[in-house]
Parts: structure tokens; sequence; C-alpha cells
């Protein structure tokens, strides 16, 4: 696995946004734990909202949105998972 890593989701042939995979273990959960946690309260907050429009365009970019930093958690949880597996396999 490469030191940096690309987030997903970026368009870019140069990507600036990456994921140090050889940051601590803690680090890169308390980072993904953040970015999970923080699209899970805005959900909740949205799902329990009242007098928030339901407009179509609205919730469609909601969804943009919180694809973002979820998208990140999960790339963040995936490195986790690699380290995780690569240190069961050298036991």
């Amino acid at each position: 696995m490469a030191r940096y890593m690309p987030i997903t989701g970026i368009d870019c042939t140069i990507a600036s946004l990456l994921i140090d995979t050889e940051a601590p273990v803690d680090v890169l959960h308390d980072t993904a734990a953040y970015r999970i946690r923080s699209v899970t309260q805005l959900l909740e907050t949205l799902s329990i909202g009242e007098g928030i429009s339901r407009d179509a365009l609205l919730l469609q970019d909601f969804a943009r949105v919180l694809a973002i930093p979820m998208r990140d958690g999960c790339d963040l949880m995936d490195v986790i998972g690699r380290r995780l597996r690569a240190q069961v396999q050298v036991q």
C-alpha cells in the first residue's frame, strides 16, 4: 500500500487530498469517526426537522454534501482494515 492514498471521488489528475496510510491507527480511526459522526448528526437533524423544505433539489444537494465526509470516513476505515489484516497475516 502506498504511503499516501488519494481520497475517493477526486476528479483531478493530481490529487491534493491524501490519507497518510502510515498514520497511527487511532488517528485514522478518530478522523473517520469524526466524519461519519458529523454526517449522522446532520441526517438525524434533517429527519426530525420541522419546517425544513423537502424540495427534491434541496435534498439532492444535502445528499451530495453528506456523501463527501461519509466517503472520506469509509476511505479511512478501509485503510484501517488493510492495516489490521496485514498485522494478522504477519502473526
